[in-house]
């Protein structure tokens, strides 16, 4: 009677603790926003948006899409992150094996000698299978089956970790995609920086033959005793100043090549251009639709989309942790003390059948830290979404107010630069009729070659911004 007591009571504080095992630590959750602004710094955009036109229609250049054909095939980086899809595609493999049954086939040699003195030993003794020329000693243990184990995945926890699993990979594959855009605009914005440096060595020689023909005036002005020495020397000065600019942009333009010759994955080699192709470009008109095409357009936001969703199903996965978990293994097969014996049914046959069933109920201290962990990376991973947003529509936004701008600056460095072409000829005018200083000449020379680069940097800046905007918006990658 008192151990009757004694075991209703222990049943009765174990049911009490698996109860009270069964609450679980409060989840933090936070609604995810996904709402944008209608338009682009308050203006009106259509529906249109250029990230639909694929880079080789975007690009026209033939050069240009031949080194981004090349780069999408040989770049490293692409090549190493393509490895990492094959490694995330892998592990949706194997966690796709977890919830299935596991079988084996399996073969087992041992010798065993128990002691007479056991109850095993005892027992051998007693049916008379002790050795002799048949039965060796010490026995042998010989088995051959197949054997199962299997969980059942009652709470979809191991559904859960390959569907967490499978998110993940999309968010890689996302996540190549979004390097290939910036690759593709990489290339681009390098290609047309090296036309834009091809282009200054002749304005330098421009400059140059200018400056010779001012310095020719100055001197026969010397001869004439209207101006000293150090006026010739201030113009000799500035030819040395110019003539060293160009070794300057010749090493800029080595650099330049080489960063695409790296983007390409080939060794320094000559970039295949035409120099004159710069002075023709026209900077594309772009379409950006409305904000709310950013979701659906761009790589990186749709990475953390599925990133999110991983970090919800791993939040799932955690908390299936406290429940209980059913195992079931079994198997089937022969075994014998000796060879001939092996294949006698069904005297050798042996079979199993078992089930667990396991709950957590006293320490489960890492249980909880684990499902907090995974409570946390899902929080991180909703502000992760939302600033992925927030720095799209932030660079579109900049870039559209960039085009603007460059725009307007093109006009008025544009106007500038005319101006000062005539101001080299009125300057030179004046000159020779002692109406102006050498220096007004000297300051009017520089200030003309500095806008010419002003001018063609502007060119270069207004080009770039229409890669920046094709790429902000998400295009590039398909």
């Amino acid at each position: 009677m008192l151990k009757r007591r004694i075991y209703q009571g222990l049943s009765a504080a174990g049911l009490a603790l698996a109860v009270a095992g069964c609450k679980l630590p409060q989840l933090v959750d936070r609604p995810v926003s996904r709402s944008v602004p209608a338009t682009y710094n308050n203006s009106t955009q259509d529906t249109i948006s250029t990230a639909k036109v694929r880079w080789q229609q975007f690009f026209t250049d033939p050069n240009l899409k031949s080194l981004i054909d090349s780069a999408l095939q040989r770049n490293q980086e692409l090549n190493i992150t393509q490895q990492e899809l094959q490694i995330a595609r892998n592990e949706v493999q194997a966690r796709t094996g977890e919830y299935l049954p596991s079988v084996s086939l399996g073969g087992r040699a041992a010798l065993d000698r128990n002691s007479r003195y056991t109850i095993q030993g005892a027992t051998e003794e007693q049916i008379n299978i002790r050795p002799d020329r048949r039965n060796p000693d010490p026995l042998a243990d010989l088995q051959l089956g197949a054997f199962a184990s299997w969980e059942v995945d009652i709470w979809h926890k191991l559904r859960n970790a390959r569907k967490s699993a499978a998110t993940r990979y999309l968010a890689s594959v996302e996540g190549r995609n979004f390097m290939v855009t910036n690759l593709i605009a990489e290339i681009a914005t390098s290609y047309y920086e090296l036309l834009a440096l091809d282009n200054q060595p002749t304005i330098l020689k421009q400059n140059i033959d200018i400056q010779r023909n001012a310095l020719e005036v100055v001197r026969q002005e010397k001869e004439a005793a209207r101006v000293t020495e150090l006026a010739v020397k201030r113009f000799e000065a500035q030819i040395q100043n110019t003539t060293a600019r160009q070794f300057t942009i010749q090493q800029r333009i080595t650099e330049t090549e080489n960063r695409i010759n790296f983007l390409v994955g080939r060794f320094p080699q000559p970039v295949v251009r035409d120099d004159q192709a710069f002075n023709a470009l026209v900077p594309q008109a772009m379409q950006a639709g409305v904000p709310a095409q950013l979701l659906s357009n761009r790589p990186d936001i749709r990475q953390a989309e599925q990133n999110l969703v991983a970090a919800k199903l791993d939040v799932q996965v955690a908390r299936a942790n406290f429940y209980p978990s059913l195992s079931i293994d079994g198997g089937v097969g022969f075994e014998a003390f000796r060879p001939g014996l092996l294949f006698t049914t069904p005297g050798a046959m042996l079979y199993s059948l078992a089930g667990d069933l396991t709950a957590p109920l006293i320490n489960r201290n890492g249980i909880k830290a684990l499902y907090s962990s995974a409570n946390a990376l899902q929080l991180q991973a909703v502000y992760n979404y939302e600033k992925t947003v927030l720095n799209a529509y932030i660079e579109v936004a900049n870039q559209l107010s960039n085009i603007g701008n460059l725009e307007k600056s093109y006009d008025a460095k544009l106007k500038e630069v005319q101006a000062l072409n005539q101001s080299i000829r009125i300057s030179n005018s004046l000159f020779k009729s002692v109406r102006a200083d050498y220096t007004e000449v000297l300051f009017t020379q520089r200030d003309a070659l500095e806008s010419k680069f002003d001018l063609t940097e502007t060119k270069m800046q207004q080009l770039n911004a229409t890669v920046n905007v094709y790429r902000a918006l998400g295009g590039g990658w398909n």
